[in-house]
Order: structure tokens, then sequence, then C-alpha cells
């Protein structure tokens, strides 16, 4: 557990060596959570983009991202940041990397949805500018809780 992230984060590419670190901390911020041989498959996908964030020190995933690419348009999937880890910008330096390199695969636009009660990550997507372009009911389905409803964003790029 990080107790405050002071230390550096770095971004790279994710690989099928990351899917036990990114279910590991999937199932601890989502449920139903994805499992390792989810993200094994993913990183090995080729219309799949996914990136780590790793603290240097110590050296641990503490964030992650998952998109597709498909035509001229991009997904993100999944994002998570460790519940230690947030608040230094590690989830805007995962989308912009992401929307850059969906970008230059030629994706003009990105999409994302998120739960309506998750008012961190809405105000996070309006501040990267994503434009909000409708809305899902009882999307999202919880085993101990409501359905909550799905906001989704559209992103130019």
């Amino acid at each position: 557990m990080l107790a405050a992230l002071t230390c550096a984060v770095s971004l790279r590419v994710a690989t099928p060596a990351d899917a036990e670190a990114c279910s590991t901390l999937h199932a601890e911020l989502f449920e139903p959570a994805w499992d390792r041989a989810s993200f094994a498959s993913f990183f090995s996908h080729p219309a799949a983009r996914g990136l780590v964030a790793r603290s240097i020190a110590p050296a641990q995933t503490v964030g992650f991202i998952v998109g597709q690419m498909a035509a001229d348009e991009a997904e993100v999937l999944t994002l998570a940041v460790s519940r230690e880890a947030r608040r230094q910008g590690i989830a805007t330096r995962l989308i912009e990397a992401l929307a850059e390199t969906a970008r230059v695969a030629g994706a003009r636009v990105l999409y994302l949805e998120v739960a309506a009660e998750n008012t961190a990550a809405l105000a996070l997507y309006r501040k990267l500018r994503f434009a909000e372009r409708g809305r899902r009911p009882g999307y999202y389905v919880r085993a101990n809780a409501p359905p909550a409803d799905a906001v989704t964003f559209a992103l130019a790029l």
C-alpha cells in the first residue's frame, strides 16, 4: 500500500505480463472485476491498446487504461488508478496518452462511459473536454447495490 504517492510514475505500453497486476487492481476497484485471462487477452489483441502506470519506488502498478480501436473510432474500456495514487494526475496522463495513441492510429473520436454516480470521474472527463452524449439507464449491474446509469462521453481527436 502506498501512503501518499510522492514518487515518480512512468507510463508504458501494457503487455500480457501486466495482466496479473491489472486484474488485482481492477478487483479492488470494480464489481464485477476482469480476471487475469481477460487482461492478457486484451493486451495481446491487435485492436486493443493498454497502458500501465508504474510507480518507481516501490515498483508497482498504480494504474492502467485499456482501450480498443475500430476504423476511425476508439473507446476506453476500463481505467483504474489505485486509491492511494489518486489525485496525482495519473488518470489524466493515462487518458491523454491513450487519446494520442488513438489519434496517431487514425481514430477521430474517443468514446467512454462512466457510472453516473462517479462524480470524480465525471469532473475529470469534463475537464478533459469530453462531451456528454447520453445515458444508459441501469447499465452497471452490481451484486450488492442497485443498478447504476452510465453516462456516455465522446472526445474529438
